[in-house]
């Protein structure tokens, strides 16, 4: 091997070796965003140029759907609300509930009731008004609620991304109502509070 093709050996192997830290990079972030994630924000991130990062994303979708010949994985890469999260594979959302049906059922914490009821009575309703309206944090309440199967992600708001909670046929279930409708009212407990938890139908956010 001549020193030039042995050069051209080593950028080469340089090149492939950032280009698989740049997709480990972009693949971790991806598993640990909460909301979907834009090119730019992305690439903002990594200092990154945006061409790189939109090919390494059509890279991962294509490994996690198990295009040229890869194993397809039981959850995929969507682009949705503007930008890229992982989810679920909807082939596999019943495995999910029945892990989830068969968990060890514990009692609710009074910050998960709260934050539950928020959701119940002001659907669909992004996570950042359930902090406002309770004044704290709710991330992780959030999450176990949509462990429990309680809550669902309804949809991704197109202009904010912020990703809009609802209450389940399981939470029905657990309640022995068939509808919203049967939930009780809370004025009788909390004057003023019904009309504060109405869904806004003003299109405001």
């Amino acid at each position: 091997m001549t020193l030039e093709n042995q050069t051209s050996a080593e950028e080469t192997e340089l090149d492939n070796s950032k280009q698989d830290s740049l997709y480990g990079a972009v693949e971790a972030i991806l598993m640990v965003a909460e909301m979907p994630l834009s090119l730019v924000h992305i690439a903002a991130s990594l200092d990154t140029p945006v061409d790189q990062v939109r090919s390494v994303v059509n890279q991962i979708k294509a490994d996690f759907d198990g295009v040229n010949g890869s194993r397809v994985r039981g959850f995929e890469l969507r682009e949705v609300g503007g930008g890229w999260r992982i989810f679920v594979r909807t082939d596999f959302e019943w495995a999910v509930r029945e892990f989830i049906a068969n968990e060890n059922p514990t009692k609710l914490s009074q910050a998960a009731l709260e934050t539950l009821a928020v959701i119940a009575y002001r659907q669909p309703i992004a996570r950042g008004q359930i902090a406002s309206i309770r004044g704290v944090n709710v991330d992780t309440v959030i999450k176990t609620l949509l462990s429990r199967g309680l809550i669902t992600e309804l949809f991704t708001d197109s202009e904010t991304g912020a990703i809009n909670y609802g209450t389940t046929e399981t939470f029905l279930e657990t309640l022995g109502i068939n509808s919203l409708d049967d939930l009780p009212l809370i004025s009788p407990y909390l004057p003023g509070v019904n009309e504060a938890l109405e869904p806004d139908t003003s299109g405001e956010r």
